[in-house]
């Protein structure tokens, strides 16, 4: 069904955004990935994907928070694939402090690359995706999209600001054959969430263990941490002609959090 089909998906060199990228590739679709790290071990994980799933993976180093290079894989993607039929905007930073002590260049950051970042990759998706009425953006939001934590304050409004987002893209594209949804997972245990943890047990005055205990797992009723593989299945649903009518939504997938 996405045989075929092309791919951005950014932050993916790692966490929700590679599990992703895999799941898709796992289905015919060519990748193109982006995210920081160390050149040899993406090169090794761009020509495995490659030859495991029998597609053109391809690698962008685009920073998410500069507008040029955005626009630059963007075009690059489409020189390479003829559109991007498939926009997943997982890129995305967190930092942690009581709004008093938040740094403004850390509130400038967290807005840059997990909110303004999305703008710019859709407004260069959506061009080619109305020329061959067909298009799936996937914005992985997070349960903070719907309900806000404390210490939090840019994170929390960058995705509700996906939520808005989505909805008014969904809108615009809705007679284009696109459709623009949100995943808002709860916690997933990744790179980002991990990194988090010591700075939440610092701001809250507690230990890490009781960060994951009381703090993380305590919002989600099933006391599990939501799956890297549990995302990737559902944006790859949304990708699906299955999905053709689902446009709009917040896809919330938090172990119970939000039903709270």
């Amino acid at each position: 069904m996405l045989k075929g089909k092309s791919a951005v998906v950014t932050g993916s060199t790692s966490g929700i955004g590679l599990g992703v990228a895999e799941a898709l590739a796992a289905r015919g679709v060519n990748i193109l990935l982006n995210g920081f790290g160390n050149s040899a071990d993406i090169e090794a994980l761009r020509s495995r994907m490659a030859r495991e799933h029998g597609v053109t993976v391809l690698y962008d180093g685009a920073d998410m928070s500069k507008p040029a290079a955005i626009a630059a894989m963007m075009e690059k993607a489409v020189a390479e694939f003829g559109a991007v039929d498939i926009l997943v905007n997982n890129a995305g930073i967190q930092f942690v402090s009581p709004v008093e002590d938040f740094p403004p260049e850390k509130w400038d950051a967290i807005i840059a690359i997990n909110l303004v970042a999305l703008f710019h990759t859709i407004r260069h998706a959506v061009p080619a995706m109305k020329r061959q009425k067909w298009g799936r953006i996937i914005n992985i939001a997070s349960a903070h999209a719907l309900v806000a934590s404390p210490f939090k304050s840019a994170y929390v409004a960058a995705k509700h600001g996906v939520a808005g987002l989505t909805k008014t893209i969904a809108l615009e594209t809705a007679t284009f054959g696109i459709t623009c949804n949100a995943i808002c997972p709860g916690y997933v245990l990744t790179p980002l969430v991990e990194k988090q943890i010591p700075d939440t047990a610092k701001a809250r005055g507690i230990s890490e263990a009781q960060v994951v205990s009381d703090v993380l797992l305590a919002a989600q009723p099933t006391k599990k941490f939501v799956t890297v593989e549990q995302v990737a299945a559902l944006a790859c649903f949304l990708a699906s002609d299955d999905a053709a009518s689902i446009t709009g939504t917040l896809q919330a997938i938090d172990g119970g959090w939000t039903a709270q």
